[in-house]
């Protein structure tokens, strides 16, 4: 099969299309004919030598979503059977024509999805959910902000905290803050232009908002405690600006009855990632429809092109998704 591979760590230029050999079926997998997989930028850090060689579970290709049909099934697999189409999370190989996916972490795409807009789905929105409502508990009538919410997971999460009725603050850069607007943010924010801790005090008479989700890190780690409000929930999910120098205002921390959460998906054992899973399957996946959720889909790439596809995601012009399609 086809499957992208690199020689050596490096710039996109590394990778390259190569024949590689199709993965053997375990028990608990599915191997599916890969239609469409997602880009992530844990595939850049993969790409650039951050993890090593790794062997997240499932291959040491790079990628980890997929959207494509069941062509075979182990042993122990339930609940699916060859035909049908699927979405899911993987422990890498998703760069690849064929892949193998344990049955717990896929999910039937909805009807109203093609493979490439059901490929946009699970890594992110599993995320988002797990974020923003597992771990935030974001309730009806509540606020949010979420920050980078123009990327997959943020545009996700946008969606997700609107459709549970709560007042969504947003922060993006200020091409991209009218597509954010349009997947349901109440109030977006220019990071660039803005300082978001004075727009969302501004906004909400001092009060702060119940939840902050962020990917940015260190450097907003003060102001995102600052915009909490009392008994509110910071819940970290990246750190893209960095994890050193940070300044957490203690006091505010403490007399505010805050809380700090963090969360990864990639390092987590297989049966918490199961839950995941599980979780935002039964709360969203029938959500998937017109006038519902909908995967934002910035751009897609043949698969031999992957290289661009990567350079598009290092350009920080996106919004959503950038898909690679694998047949």
């Amino acid at each position: 099969m086809k499957a992208i591979t690199f020689d050596q760590f490096g710039a996109a230029d590394v990778l390259q299309l190569a024949d590689v050999a199709e993965p053997a079926l375990r028990p608990h997998d599915l191997l599916v004919r890969n239609h469409a997989a997602g880009v992530n930028r844990a595939d850049l850090t993969h790409r650039r030598g951050g993890y090593g060689r790794p062997n997240f579970g499932d291959s040491e290709i790079m990628g980890l979503e997929i959207a494509g049909e069941v062509i075979a099934t182990g042993a122990q697999v339930e609940g699916f059977k060859v035909g049908d189409r699927v979405m899911g999370i993987v422990g890498g190989g998703a760069y690849a024509q064929l892949a193998r996916i344990d049955y717990r972490m896929a999910m039937p795409v909805p009807r109203a999805l093609d493979y490439v807009h059901a490929a946009a789905v699970p890594e992110v929105f599993v995320t988002a959910h797990e974020a923003l409502l597992h771990l935030g508990r974001l309730q009806c009538g509540e606020s949010v902000l979420i920050h980078a919410a123009a990327g997959g997971v943020g545009s996700a999460a946008v969606q997700q905290a609107h459709a549970v009725g709560a007042r969504v603050f947003a922060t993006a850069d200020a091409s991209k803050l009218e597509r954010v607007r349009a997947l349901g943010a109440d109030v977006v924010i220019d990071y660039r232009s803005e300082d978001f801790a004075q727009a969302i005090a501004k906004a909400t008479d001092g009060r702060g908002v119940d939840v902050v989700i962020d990917f940015v890190g260190a450097p907003y780690l003060e102001r995102n405690v600052r915009s909490l409000a009392d008994g509110g929930r910071l819940v970290q999910v990246g750190i893209m600006g960095g994890a050193e120098a940070a300044t957490l205002p203690l006091e505010r921390l403490l007399y505010g009855h805050l809380q700090i959460i963090g969360t990864v998906m990639k390092s987590r054992p297989q049966h918490v990632k199961h839950a995941m899973v599980r979780r935002f399957r039964e709360h969203w996946l029938d959500q998937f429809k017109e006038d519902g959720l909908t995967p934002v889909v910035d751009s897609v790439f043949p698969l031999a092109q992957a290289a661009d596809a990567h350079r598009r995601m290092e350009s920080n012009l996106s919004v959503g998704k950038i898909i690679l399609e694998t047949i």
